[in-house]
């Protein structure tokens, strides 16, 4: 999907991940398994942020834990900054975790609730020794809290006596203590009220713009995903349907699927409301132990044809530009 000669930072080449299903016979020694991430090809360049959207269960945590090998590749290649990371040792996994930090979906669950805000904050600076003196490791904490909106005094507190918002405002100061290159932001902003979301959405957008980051920006809210990604990946059932720009995904869906999510989200204008595609899609998500053969979408798929049934689209260029579908009715 990259063409050469671009500016590309995280590439992922057929990366797949199964799971054992340990429930059930077991025949003939065969385990069966669970494809949570099933061939995936995408690229996200520096300085971008590539929204990733789909359903709950389809994949989209599992794939940003591959990228920060807080699970193992079963299949596939991963590529940071031109080299393999795939499998790196134990030596390459300590300088990746300086390069590669996640913000995580949870502000409460993802922060030690014994520690106060400041040990959260500094914790990495510690773990990679990056402040020599005690006087140099606290006003980078104050800085790094600042850089957030926090109030340095808050530096003693523990993370019951913060907001859900705030929670997350440590969860992001932790992430950038370390100066990383690349952030996962695994649905930042679906736990917190919708006023804080753009708050948080903005802190991250000046945040990447201040220190030249590149997100991979999780969410299932194609709203949220509209507001900060440069390019939009949609997946659907382990694997991508669709990738495009923003402003392109939007305009002009060409996956049934893609259109589908976009019809469910509202418009605040009653009379384009009332003007625009509906576009319905029925049943229940198949499971992913037992996926349906050929296309994974065509038992949902108002516009499947015979082909569908039997044949796993590929994800191909649509026109000249860089719009990638996996449909054989696009």
């Amino acid at each position: 999907m990259s063409n050469k000669g671009e500016n590309i930072l995280i590439e992922l080449d057929g990366v797949s991940k199964f799971f054992p299903v340990r429930r059930g016979l077991i025949l003939k020694g065969k385990r069966r398994k669970l494809k949570a991430v099933d061939n995936v090809t995408f690229h996200i360049r520096k300085g971008e942020t590539l929204g990733l959207v789909g359903e709950s269960g389809c994949g989209k945590t599992t794939m940003g834990r591959l990228i920060m090998h807080l699970e193992e590749v079963t299949q596939g290649r991963i590529r940071f900054g031109g080299k393999d990371i795939t499998h790196p040792t134990k030596a390459q996994n300590r300088g990746l975790k300086k390069e590669m930090q996640m913000i995580f979906q949870d502000p409460f669950g993802s922060l030690n609730p014994r520690m106060t805000a400041g040990d959260i904050i500094g914790q990495p600076l510690r773990i990679h020794r990056m402040t020599g003196s005690r006087s140099e490791y606290r006003e980078r904490v104050e800085h790094l809290m600042e850089s957030v909106g926090l109030h340095p005094a808050m530096s003693d507190r523990y993370p019951h006596e913060f907001s859900g918002g705030q929670r997350q405002r440590i969860g992001i100061a932790r992430a950038i203590s370390v100066d990383p290159r690349f952030i996962v932001c695994d649905e930042p902003v679906s736990a917190l009220d919708v006023s804080i979301q753009a708050q948080i959405i903005n802190l991250l957008e000046q945040l990447q713009q201040e220190l030249g980051l590149t997100y991979l920006f999780i969410a299932h809210d194609l709203a949220v995903v509209r507001h900060i990604s440069d390019r939009i990946a949609v997946m659907y059932l382990g694997g991508i349907v669709e990738v495009a720009s923003r402003s392109d995904l939007y305009s002009h869906p060409k996956h049934p699927y893609t259109r589908a999510l976009l019809s469910a989200v509202p418009i605040p204008d009653p009379e384009a409301e009332v003007k625009r595609e509906s576009f319905e899609i029925k049943g229940e998500v198949p499971s992913l132990e037992n996926p349906p053969r050929g296309c994974k979408f065509h038992p949902r798929c108002p516009r499947a044809i015979p082909v569908c049934h039997k044949e796993a689209p590929l994800l191909r260029r649509q026109g000249g530009g860089d719009h990638w579908v996996a449909c054989h009715n696009a």
